[in-house]
C-alpha cells in the first residue's frame, strides 16, 4: 500500500497547493482572489488523474489493484517524456544493478525503444545473442509470442532474461531483412569483463572495450601496463594503441570520464548541461603519472553509443586520436538513477552531454575522421556474428581422428594476425596508427 498512500499525498498537496495559495493571498477584510491559472491546471489534471484512478478500479473488466495502476500510470508518464526515461520495479531496479557490477543471465543484448519499436543497440561479444546473429539495428517484433510493441522497455528486459540453460523465442527483423525471423537463444552468464586486449604486430595493441561498468578503468589500465611489459620484452616499445569502440552500448558516465583521461594530460572531457544548475558540469582531464601517450586510433560504429560516443568525442576534439570507422548510435543523452523508498527506481533523462568542442552527438552521433565501412570476412570463423552453422558447432559431434595433442597451440600474436586477416576496419586502424607519426611530422611548423 505504500505506493498508493504516497500518490495519495501527493494529490492531497496538489489540492493544497491549489488552495492554499488562494488562502494566503487574500486580505483578511475580503477581496477575494483567483488562483493563479496554473495552480487551477495541476489541481484539474491530478482530480482527473484520481477520476480515472476510481473508474478503472471499480469499472474495468478484470480485476485490478490500486498498485498495480499506478505503477502502470507512472511507466506511461516516463514513457512519454524519451526512449530511455524509465520507472523500474524492485525486481527491475535489482537487475539494473546487476548489468553494471555482478553476475546476471540472459542473451546479451543492448536495446532501445525508438518510435515505439524495440532496438537492438548492440550484442554483447560472447555472449548467445552474438553468436545467433543479432546485430545492431535489428528490431525485436516479439518475445515467446507476445508483441514487443505491448511492453515497456524494462518488461521487454525482464522477459528476455531468465535462468542460465533456459530458452526464449525472438521474432527478429534484421536491419538488412525484408521479412522477420523467429530466433531460439539459450540463455547464459553475462561476462562483465570489459577489456580485451592482444598485440597486433611488435610495438602495436588492440584494446576492445565491450562496456563501461565499475571496473572497466581499472581493468584497461591492467591491460596496458601488460601492453608496455609486453612491448619492452620484445626490444620494441609501445608504439601505437588501436582503442576499439564498435558494438559498445555504453554505462556509467564516470567510468567514460576516467578511460578518457587515461589518454589525456588535459583539457575538457564531456560537458553535462540540464535544466537544473547542480545538473551542469564539465570534467576535465588531469595530469598522471600513467598517462598513456602513443599515438592512437579508436574504431567506432552504429552499435557504439553513449559513454563510448563521449570517449570518441573527447579523443577526437582533443586531437589525441584519429576516429576511424563509421557514424556512431548518437545517444547523448544523460540519466540519473534514482532509488525510491520502496526499493524501485526512476531511471531519469536529467541533461545532454556535450564534446569538448560544445558539439551535442544526440541524434547525431559521432562521424569518423575516415569513413571506413565493414566488410564481413568471407571464411566463417567463431568471432564472425553472422556465422553460419557447421558439423563442428553441433554438440556431440564426432571428432576426425587428429589428436588434439598434434595441433599448436595459438600465441597472441599468431591470434591478433587471424583477428586483421578478417577485419578490414581494424587492418585499417592499425595502418593509420602506424602512419600518424609521420603524419605528425608533416604537420609541425618549421621553426625559425
Amino acid at each position: 500500500m505504500r505506493i498508493f498512500i504516497h500518490s495519495c499525498l501527493f494529490l492531497f498537496l496538489l489540492v493544497l497547493c491549489g488552495c492554499g495559495a488562494q488562502a494566503a493571498s487574500a486580505p483578511t477584510a475580503a477581496v477575494k482572489k483567483e488562483a493563479p491559472r496554473e495552480n487551477l491546471n495541476k489541481f484539474e489534471a491530478a482530480r482527473r488523474f484520481s477520476q480515472v484512478l476510481d473508474l478503472v478500479e471499480r469499472n474495468y473488466v478484470k480485476d485490478v489493484t490500486q498498485i498495480e495502476l499506478i505503477n502502470a500510470a507512472v511507466k506511461g508518464l516516463l514513457q512519454g517524456l524519451d526512449p530511455h526515461s524509465t520507472f523500474m520495479t524492485a525486481d527491475e531496479y535489482k537487475e539494473m544493478q546487476e548489468t553494471t557490477s555482478g553476475e546476471f543471465f540472459g542473451v546479451g543484448i543492448e536495446i532501445s525503444l525508438e518510435n515505439g519499436q524495440v532496438v537492438v543497440v548492440t550484442p554483447i561479444e560472447d555472449t548467445p545473442a552474438f553468436r545467433a546473429g543479432v546485430q545492431p539495428g535489428d528490431v525485436i517484433l516479439s518475445i515467446d509470442g507476445q508483441p514487443a510493441q505491448e511492453l515497456s522497455l524494462q518488461e521487454v528486459v525482464s522477459r528476455i532474461r531468465g535462468a542460465k540453460g533456459t530458452e526464449v523465442e525472438l521474432g527478429i527483423l534484421h536491419s538488412d531483412a525484408k521479412s522477420p525471423q523467429n530466433v531460439r537463444i539459450v540463455r547464459d552468464s553475462i561476462p562483465l569483463v570489459s577489456v580485451k586486449s592482444k598485440p597486433l604486430e611488435d610495438g602495436y595493441y588492440w584494446v576492445r572495450l565491450t562496456r563501461f561498468s565499475e571496473r572497466t578503468t581499472d581493468e584497461l589500465k591492467d591491460a596496458l601496463r601488460q601492453a608496455f611489459k609486453e612491448s619492452r620484452e620484445s626490444g620494441e616499445g609501445l608504439k601505437g594503441i588501436v582503442l576499439d569502440l564498435r558494438n559498445n552500448p555504453g554505462g556509467l558516465l564516470d567510468q567514460a570520464v576516467s578511460v578518457s583521461d587515461t589518454f589525456l594530460k588535459g583539457g575538457a572531457i564531456v560537458s553535462i548541461k540540464g535544466r537544473e544548475e547542480n545538473a551542469q558540469r564539465t570534467y576535465n582531464a588531469r595530469k598522471q603519472e600513467d598517462d598513456v601517450d602513443v599515438p592512437m586510433v579508436v574504431l567506432i560504429n552504429a552499435g557504439s553509443a553513449s559513454a563510448s560516443e563521449i570517449v570518441a568525442g573527447a579523443l577526437r576534439d582533443q586531437k589525441r586520436a584519429l576516429i576511424v570507422g563509421e557514424r556512431s548510435f548518437g545517444k547523448g543523452s544523460v540519466q540519473n538513477i534514482i532509488p525510491l523508498a520502496d526499493g524501485s527506481g526512476l531511471k531519469l533523462t536529467v541533461a545532454l552531454y556535450y564534446t569538448p568542442n560544445g558539439s551535442s552527438i544526440q541524434a547525431e552521433g559521432i562521424v569518423p575522421d575516415l569513413e571506413v565501412v565493414f566488410e564481413p570476412p568471407r571464411q566463417d570463423d567463431k568471432d564472425n556474428p553472422r556465422m553460419l552453422l557447421r558439423e563442428q558447432d553441433l554438440n556431440r559431434h564426432l571428432e576426425n581422428g587428429r589428436s588434439a595433442k598434434t595441433e599448436k597451440p595459438k600465441n597472441k600474436k599468431d591470434e591478433g594476425k587471424e583477428q586483421l586477416s578478417r577485419d578490414n576496419q581494424l587492418r585499417m586502424g592499425l595502418q593509420m596508427v602506424k602512419s600518424l607519426p609521420k603524419i605528425q611530422e608533416i604537420k609541425k611548423p618549421e621553426s625559425n
